[in-house]
C-alpha cells in the first residue's frame, strides 16, 4: 500500500497529479497488455473496485468534488459568490453508492475549511436494485429527488445502459437531471461503426443540455504520467490512441 501523502483537499488543488500516482501505485491503475470486452488489447486498465481504502477514497472524492466545484456545475455571481446548479448527488448502485456520499462529505469539509456554506443545501441519494415493500418502502435511499437537480457519479461509462437507467429512476422519481460525473473517460471509439466514444454516445442521447464531465481521461494518463511510467509505455499509449481514438 502507497504511503503518498494526499494534500488538504481544495477546490483549486491540481488533482490529477495527486490522484493519477496514487492509483498507479495502488494497481487501480496498471500498464501492461490487457485485452478488452471489446477485443482490443489495451496498454492500460483501470480496476476501480480497488478503490476501498480511505486514501483512494478520500482522493477520488476530492477529485469529484473539484470537478463539481467548476462550471458548468456551479455558477459565481458578480460578487464572487459561488452557487451550485445541483441539489442531489446520485449514486446508482452499487459502484456509485460510496462514491455520491464521499463527494457529499468532501464538498462539506471545503465548506468547513474555507469557512463557507456553499454545499449547505447539497444532498446525496442512491437506488436499491429490488425496491423494499416495508419500513420506508421504495428504491431510493437518501434525500428525495421530486422537483430536485440531480447530478449522477459512477466510475465508467460503458454500454450506458446503466446511466439510462440511472436516468429513468430519476425521471420517475420525479427529479431532474443536471449533469453526470464519471471517474474516466476512455476516449476511445465505440466500434468501427461507431466513431464516437462511450461519453460521447451517452451525451448525444441525454442531449447537449446535460452535461457529463469526466474526473480523468486517456489524455491526462499521456500528459501527467510520462515521468512514472517511462518512455516506452506513454508511446504506447499514444499508439493506442492513434488506433482507436474517439471523434
Amino acid at each position: 500500500m502507497s504511503s503518498a501523502t494526499i494534500p488538504p483537499p481544495a477546490a483549486d488543488q491540481d488533482y490529477k497529479r495527486t490522484l493519477l500516482p496514487l492509483l498507479m501505485s495502488n494497481n487501480v491503475l496498471s500498464f501492461g497488455s490487457y485485452v478488452l470486452k471489446s477485443g482490443r488489447e489495451s496498454p492500460y486498465f483501470f480496476t476501480s473496485s480497488l478503490l476501498h481504502t480511505a486514501p483512494l477514497l478520500r482522493a477520488t472524492s476530492a477529485a469529484y468534488a473539484s470537478v463539481l466545484s467548476t462550471p458548468p456545475f456551479v455558477t459565481t455571481a458578480a460578487d464572487g459568490k459561488t452557487t451550485p446548479a445541483f441539489d442531489i448527488i446520485f449514486g446508482p448502485a452499487y459502484k456509485g453508492i460510496p462514491i455520491s456520499a464521499a463527494v457529499t462529505n468532501e464538498l462539506a469539509v471545503r465548506d468547513s475549511l474555507a469557512g463557507t456554506g456553499t454545499w449547505d443545501n447539497v444532498s446525496y441519494s442512491f437506488n436499491r436494485k429490488e425496491a423494499k415493500a416495508h419500513g420506508e418502502g421504495g428504491n431510493i435511499v437518501g434525500a428525495p429527488l421530486k422537483g430536485k437537480r440531480v447530478v449522477i457519479v459512477d466510475d465508467v461509462i460503458t454500454a450506458g445502459t446503466a446511466l439510462r437507467e440511472a436516468v429513468d429512476i430519476i425521471e420517475k422519481e420525479g427529479g431532474i437531471v443536471a449533469g453526470v460525473v464519471v471517474l474516466l473517460d476512455r476516449e476511445e471509439r465505440v466500434s468501427d461503426a461507431e466513431p464516437k466514444s462511450a461519453v460521447g454516445v451517452a451525451q448525444r442521447a441525454l442531449g447537449g443540455n446535460i452535461p457529463i464531465r469526466s474526473v480523468i481521461g486517456l489524455h491526462d494518463l499521456i500528459e501527467t504520467l510520462g515521468d512514472k511510467i517511462g518512455e516506452g509505455e506513454v508511446q504506447r499509449l499514444k499508439d493506442y490512441r492513434a488506433r482507436y481514438g474517439a471523434e
